[in-house]
């Protein structure tokens, strides 16, 4: 009787380990590229957050800026007025926010200058505000009206 061994192929256990390493490196690998993706989206969420409270703040500015017909300041309380005949609303500067009515913008630390005809204003009659910003990153925020007659009319021009 003849016996007839055949060989069966298949791969051998070091072939096995070879490709268990390389999978391993490679899931690691997926695995660190996807905690920096996460991270990468986290700080530019947290960057729009801020952005999206300044865009907020600078749009009601403008509106306010653009419907009010008397704009002043007071230093004493350090408020920001706008005025029409029929309405008035309120901005309230303070160290890390601004407070509009019911509204408040977290824009971080800031400081307010305020002009009239070009000229800084330290209190008074107001046509143009600059926020500046000290967060890393953010610009100057600058908003400004167009004065009407009356206004010339009531400082002799």
């Amino acid at each position: 009787m003849i016996s007839i061994k055949k060989k069966i192929r298949a791969f051998t256990l070091s072939e096995m380990l070879v490709v268990l390493i390389i999978t391993v490196i490679v899931v690691g690998l997926a695995f660190s590229v996807l905690n920096l993706v996460q991270k990468q989206m986290s700080q530019i969420q947290d960057g729009f957050a801020g952005n999206d409270e300044r865009n907020r703040l600078k749009h009601a500015l403008w509106r306010d800026f653009g419907t009010y017909s008397r704009i002043y300041y007071q230093e004493t309380s350090n408020q920001l007025i706008c005025e029409s005949p029929t309405e008035k609303i309120t901005y309230e500067f303070q160290e890390n926010l601004v407070v509009r009515a019911l509204d408040s913008f977290r824009i971080g630390r800031h400081v307010p200058a305020y002009y009239f005809l070009g000229k800084s204003q330290t209190s008074g009659e107001v046509d143009a505000l600059e926020i500046k910003m000290f967060e890393k990153g953010n610009s100057p925020l600058f908003v400004y009206k167009t004065n009407t007659a009356e206004t010339y009319m009531d400082y002799g021009f």
